[in-house]
């Protein structure tokens, strides 16, 4: 249920409604605006190419080795972009913080970023999808990528002051995501309808159970 609504303070109650899909509380760090069905692809580590795997030391001995090392970053990160966008991945949907320089690419090539996603948000966007994390083939990028969600629609969504992020997934089961947009005076109020209407589904819910039994 923290999931799937979404409470707006400062607007009349009359101004709740339901919305299809889902809606993320947070800003597009890129947004590439396009038409019709997308595909994208969930990551739960930064897209930065690292110069060394964990616990190993990366000794730079010249500035000239320094800059290669940057250049090296640069390629890298542009190819894995290309590679994206070869493979049709219009949306990145990201657990953790990307670096500038992937935004930078995202937005050459055409690709969409939502960042700093919840474990929670992203579990409930694996469940919807039936998509698993992307992970990077370290310096394979011929490969076609499989891990790839269908989104009917991506675009952004203004709650009063607040920009969010609203998506619609094509759903691998039957489980229909919609999102409860729920509006009142203060927070407080909200809070209190929140809690009313989690209960009330809570008891749907064991009802159902009973009569399944």
């Amino acid at each position: 249920f923290p999931e799937l609504h979404a409470a707006v303070p400062g607007l009349p109650l009359s101004s709740s409604r339901v919305l299809p899909g889902i809606v993320l509380r947070r800003d597009f760090a890129a947004y590439c605006p396009t038409d019709g069905e997308l595909r994208a692809l969930l990551v739960t580590e930064p897209l930065r190419p690292a110069l060394t795997v964990p616990g190993v030391e990366f000794v730079v001995d010249s500035e000239g080795q320094y800059q290669a090392s940057l250049r090296w970053i640069t390629e890298r990160t542009e190819a894995l972009m290309k590679h994206l966008q070869s493979n049709n991945v219009k949306l990145l949907l990201s657990s953790v913080k990307q670096e500038d320089i992937v935004i930078y690419y995202a937005k050459l090539y055409g690709v969409s970023v939502v960042e700093c996603l919840s474990s929670e948000e992203m579990a409930l966007i694996s469940e919807i999808t039936g998509v698993s994390p992307y992970v990077p083939y370290g310096d394979t990028m011929d490969r076609e990528i499989t891990e790839t969600a269908v989104v009917t629609f991506c675009q952004p969504l203004l709650l009063v002051s607040r920009r969010c992020v609203h998506i619609g997934f094509a759903s691998v089961c039957a489980f229909q995501p919609h999102c409860l947009i729920l509006c009142g005076p203060v927070h407080g109020v909200n809070e209190q309808h929140a809690a009313a209407l989690q209960e009330a589904f809570t008891m749907l819910q064991q009802l159902f159970k009973t009569v399944d039994q």
